[in-house]
């Protein structure tokens, strides 16, 4: 399909949202950037890795509603309310919930975003499905590009996500063709920024806190391995853009800037000041070798181009980590 160039509207007062895992760190970013556009937003989230903080701080604006429930078992009465947009961010995406709630993960993202999408179709709204980056597995290609269909281990100790959100994908795409549900898809890469869960498993959370506390860097491997981190508020402004877009394939969403893992671990040391030492352990199964998105697609349709530096989105994400700390 050919994309079109994304018009964003000024405002979005007189639209409603409804947003899945609102209490997330990307998602209750998300509502506050819509709630600061006049729009109504209207959240659910479990708590099972949500924070209820999040949702505090979303609370003080007062066109914020909020249910707590499970997606997957029901969603709340909306049979009086406009429905605009469709957000599905429900999902846990850290590897530390891939052994802990593997179960809860693939329910979300089958029963959940099957429940997500009827929604939609019943209330004509646009629906935007909230993937990831790991549909691409360990990659075969380098940069990843949207037309790649990834290298995926259907059985790994990753799979209850790669695999769950492969098929929210197909789910999605069965929605737009079969029932002609005005559908968008965004494949998240490596995002880090103030409300992550500091216990998060991810490498810039653990590599903050052990830096932050002086103590040895866990490298995973060599540490040759690379990731590209994009901090959170450049990813909303990418999901916003695709949102808008016409296009319901699927767009890229994240910094195509490629660090590897030794130097994410160095830079951090850097700029914290810390003292912590590097030390390598072994590299879990299946984890990927090189991760940068080609975002080409979604610069060839909007203005979108990362804003935050990584060495300044450190410093406020650690600002954050402390500040939980003091509490």
């Amino acid at each position: 399909m050919t994309s079109k160039k994304i018009l964003l509207p000024e405002t979005l007062e007189g639209k409603t949202l409804f947003v899945a895992g609102a209490g997330g760190f990307v998602p209750s970013t998300l509502c506050e950037f819509y709630l600061n556009k006049g729009a109504k937003v209207i959240g659910v989230d479990n708590f099972i890795t949500g924070s209820r903080s999040n949702i505090d701080l979303l609370s003080a604006y007062k066109n914020f509603e909020f249910y707590e429930m499970n997606v997957f078992e029901k969603l709340p009465n909306l049979k009086d309310e406009k429905i605009d947009y469709v957000l599905s961010l429900a999902s846990p995406a850290s590897p530390i919930d891939f052994a802990k709630i593997p179960l809860e993960i693939m329910r979300v993202n089958s029963e959940g975003t099957l429940k997500l999408l009827e929604l939609a179709k019943e209330k004509k709204a646009r629906f935007l499905e909230a993937s990831t980056s790991e549909v691409y597995g360990d990659p075969e290609i380098h940069p990843q590009r949207e037309d790649y269909v990834g290298h995926v281990n259907p059985i790994g100790p990753r799979s209850c996500y790669d695999e769950s959100k492969r098929f929210a994908e197909a789910m999605t795409m069965s929605f737009h063709h079969r029932y002609n549900v005005d559908t968008r898809i965004v494949r998240i890469f490596n995002t880090y920024g103030p409300r992550m869960r500091p216990n998060d498993g991810r490498v810039i959370p653990n590599f903050i806190n052990q830096a932050l506390k002086n103590e040895d860097i866990t490298v995973y491997g060599d540490g040759l391995q690379t990731r590209s981190y994009c901090y959170v508020t450049d990813l909303v402004e990418a999901i916003h853009r695709v949102l808008m877009s016409e296009d319901p394939t699927p767009f890229n969403c994240g910094n195509p800037d490629e660090y590897t893992i030794k130097e994410t671990a160095e830079i951090i040391i850097k700029v914290l000041g810390s003292k912590s030492k590097i030390v390598y352990l072994p590299l879990p199964k299946d984890d990927p070798k090189r991760r940068r998105p080609d975002i080409t697609k979604l610069q060839s349709v909007s203005d979108f181009k990362p804003s935050v530096a990584f060495e300044d989105g450190i410093r406020t994400t650690a600002e954050y980590f402390k500040s939980l700390i003091s509490e």
